[in-house]
């Protein structure tokens, strides 16, 4: 007999791999162990060669629906002698290189459970098994064992350890195992923390009597505290407005089922697929003509999709089930912050908001909002908004680490993402809000600290966004010094190309390939901001081709708020244009901005964002928007209108010439939105040109260059009916890659950093 030794790398912690091998041997009557530690699974046992290797492939085959294996390897050792097999605790190992399993959406045998009145687990709100329940959000340390998590607080009871030492037991070695006699608590308070009631059903009950009456109650979850109400009581959800600080951002709804969803909304497969997997996003839908039960208008105002998920954890599944109609089920913070997760906080920095408090006695260690996810409606282009719980903190794409280093990517700062390279692995961190929030940068500092100790290392590299005033280029200059490590500036809009270029393999193709990079802003190489860039890579050399034509950059953070003063600086030179906005400044705004224009001693910017701004703001869409991208979503809602509507669509466009070095006039852009505004076109037609236009432009570019690949990446990138209008009108003459595994926006920066960094060897501030 042989003694052969497999190791696993991956998602393989956390998912029920050991209890798996342990059947899977003793199904081949194997004598061996298997074991986790900090660089994967191991698998030790004797067998001759003929047995071993079919059970290696076999390992592979039949891993665990959950699991991800990243690398496998099989190699035979000196020989040692086994009774039986056995499942072994805490092996030792000197270095980490183990994916972090994210927490996991309640799977259907354990939504089954706590519903059925003949299973001892009935009612029980905390329901877990080796497919389902939280994971990342509960672990103090690594491996993945329950001395390593806040469950160990929780001392099994004799039935819940009988289940877990059974091998046919699906909670066999489940980490999170726990029951009523033995597991969590809830309690459900009022704004002074007395406590109202703490037994199960009553609560249940007591919530949803709570939901009809109009009240809002903050319920935690498994990644943070949950504001809930009735969505279909408008009036309760404006008074959840007034107190969040968020007029008129999009709310999103939980669905007591699948059904449900479907009647109202329209859905397809790929969609629903999302919806019903082990992450559960949030995921936007289009309703149905005349089928809303919610409240649409208070829901969504203005818009033509709404965000909805279906009950990931066992006690939204309980609260549903009783209610049996949708509730807002939206971040419990102050617009922009990070969700609050402590038990404390939740009666300061959220005090005046909730009406009570659904609360219970196990900690959050790491605190995650929901993954938010969409789809373009005719070629389903998945487009992740937030890569967050279920998603982070893993990421599955190509990564590379000749160099051996440590290297932590600070990301950017309004949708704040961290990157760490470790070994051979990259952890990219979960959504962690707008950084310029007290609380969010806080948390942003904690969730670093977290992954250092977790993996046990220290960075020797830190990448950080050229932009200097960024609070995460300002801490990673202060991790440097902490650290003594090496830093490295990278430009943000090279930093967004190199991270889709990354995702696709493409960094290493012989192949150029142009990079669309549209966003609302980024610190330019020429101390400008850029965002509407063309950027061409080959040979391990990024280059800025053509940007759209600089405009003036005025007032700041203002710009970003007020489409008019997008529309201000967009129409500056146009009298005929000027004309038609002036209505919407007072005079004394006119004579300062006007003042400020004429002295020239202002910045530039190139960014598509605020031509998404200038457009809308023609079209009466809005002068001052509530939220980042508020006038950007609302001007492709138009145009998706005039798609739905139209049975001859208008193959116009605004830009006919384009052969231009360095830049791109947008001018041609506003001239043409300008005459067939007052010619009396339909705003949905007008808004659907200036979609088509930005489609042409890219197709000009792309021949004029002859390059046949060309990537997209940018906040402007979530824009569904835009990445539908580059397929339609693109793919036949050109290969092209648009994100997958993360987000267009900002939160892809991190990777764009690690990926740029490595490309280039740049070794140097830069």
């Amino acid at each position: 007999m042989n003694t052969w030794h497999i190791h696993i790398q991956g998602r393989v912690q956390g998912v029920g791999f050991r209890p798996n091998i342990y059947r899977l041997a003793s199904k081949k009557q194997l004598n061996g162990v298997v074991y986790n530690d900090l660089n994967g699974v191991h698998i030790k046992f004797t067998a001759k060669k003929e047995t071993a290797i079919p059970f290696y492939k076999t390992v592979l085959s039949d891993a665990p629906s959950l699991a991800k294996i990243t690398k496998h390897s099989i190699l035979e050792i000196d020989n040692q002698i086994y009774e039986g097999f056995q499942i072994l605790q805490n092996q030792e190992a000197k270095t980490t290189a183990l994916m972090l399993t994210p927490d996991f959406a309640l799977c259907e045998n354990c939504r089954a459970e706590v519903l059925s009145h003949d299973n001892r687990r009935l009612l029980y709100p905390f329901i877990t098994c080796t497919s389902c329940g939280p994971r990342f959000s509960l672990i103090n340390g690594l491996p993945f064992e329950r001395e390593f998590t806040v469950m160990d607080e929780f001392k099994m009871c004799v039935t819940c350890k009988e289940e877990y030492t059974n091998p046919e037991n699906r909670r066999y070695h489940s980490q999170t195992n726990s029951c009523t006699t033995c597991g969590i608590k809830l309690s459900l308070k009022d704004p002074q923390g007395e406590e109202i009631v703490n037994d199960t059903k009553e609560i249940i009950n007591k919530v949803v009597d709570f939901w009809h009456e109009g009240k809002i109650v903050v319920i935690k979850g498994i990644g943070g505290y949950l504001l809930t109400c009735d969505a279909t009581n408008s009036k309760v959800i404006n008074t959840l407005r007034k107190r969040k600080q968020r007029p008129s951002k999009p709310f999103a709804c939980m669905y007591p089922n699948i059904e449900l969803i479907q009647q109202e909304f329209q859905t397809d497969p790929s969609e629903i697929k999302m919806l019903l997997g082990e992450v559960a996003p949030i995921v936007l839908f289009k309703l149905k003509n005349n089928q809303a039960n919610i409240a649409e208008h208070e829901v969504a105002p203005n818009l033509d999709q709404i965000g909805v998920m279906l009950p990931y954890t066992p006690l939204y599944e309980l609260l549903m089930q009783s209610f049996g109609k949708p509730i807002i089920a939206t971040s419990g913070n102050i617009s922009n912050a990070s969700i609050v997760f402590e038990d404390d906080k939740v009666f300061s920095e959220l005090s005046g908001i909730w009406d009570y408090v659904l609360t219970n006695d196990r900690e959050i260690v790491t605190s995650q909002d929901d993954s938010v996810v969409r789809f373009s409606q005719l070629k389903k282009q998945r487009i992740l908004i937030r890569r967050s719980r279920g998603l982070s903190p893993n990421y599955f794409g190509p990564v590379s680490n000749e160099r051996e280093e440590v290297i932590l990517a600070m990301g950017a700062s309004q949708k704040s993402v961290f990157g760490v390279l470790y070994k051979e692995l990259f952890y990219l961190s979960q959504y962690l809000g707008n950084l310029v929030y007290f609380e969010s940068a806080e948390n942003y500092k904690r969730t670093i600290d977290h992954f250092m100790n977790l993996l046990n290392c220290r960075p020797n590299v830190i990448l950080v966004d050229k932009h200097p005033n960024y609070h995460s280029t300002e801490y990673g200059k202060y991790l440097t010094d902490e650290y003594g490590a090496k830093l490295v500036s990278i430009q943000h809009h090279f930093a967004h190309f190199a991270s889709v270029l990354s995702e696709h393999s493409l960094l290493t193709k012989p192949e150029k390939v142009l990079g669309i990079i549209w966003d609302g802003t980024g610190f330019g190489n020429d101390g400008n901001n850029w965002g509407g860039e063309f950027l061409t890579y080959e040979n391990s050399t990024f280059t800025r081709l053509l940007h759209l034509s600089y405009v003036p950059s005025i007032l700041g953070d203002k710009m970003s708020l007020e489409p008019r003063i997008s529309a201000l600086v967009h129409c500056w030179k146009n009298d005929t244009a000027t004309e038609m906005i002036r209505g919407k400044f007072t005079e004394q705004e006119w004579l300062l901005y006007q003042k400020t224009l004429n002295k020239g001693q202002f910045l530039k910017t190139s960014s598509m964002g605020r031509l998404f701004d200038a457009v809308a703001c023609l079209l009466g869409i809005m002068d001052v928007q509530t939220y980042e991208g508020e006038a950007a979503l609302k001007l492709e809602s138009l145009a998706q209108t005039y798609v739905d509507q139209s049975e001859i669509i208008d193959k116009t466009y605004y830009v006919s010439k384009i052969s231009y070095i360095g830049n791109l006039p947008t001018g041609d852009i506003i001239i043409g939105v300008v005459k067939d505004l007052k010619s009396g076109m339909d705003l949905n037609q007008i808004a659907f040109k200036f979609h088509y236009s930005l489609v042409k432009i890219v197709d000009k570019i792309a021949r004029l260059k002859s390059i046949k690949k060309v990537t997209f990446s940018g906040g402007v990138f979530q824009n569904a009916l835009l990445v539908d209008l580059m397929q339609l009108h693109l793919e036949p003459n050109f290969q092209l890659y648009f994100h997958e595994e993360v987000s267009p926006n900002d939160e892809n920066i991190a990777l764009g950093q690690l990926a740029f960094y490595q490309t280039t060897n740049k070794d140097e501030i830069s």
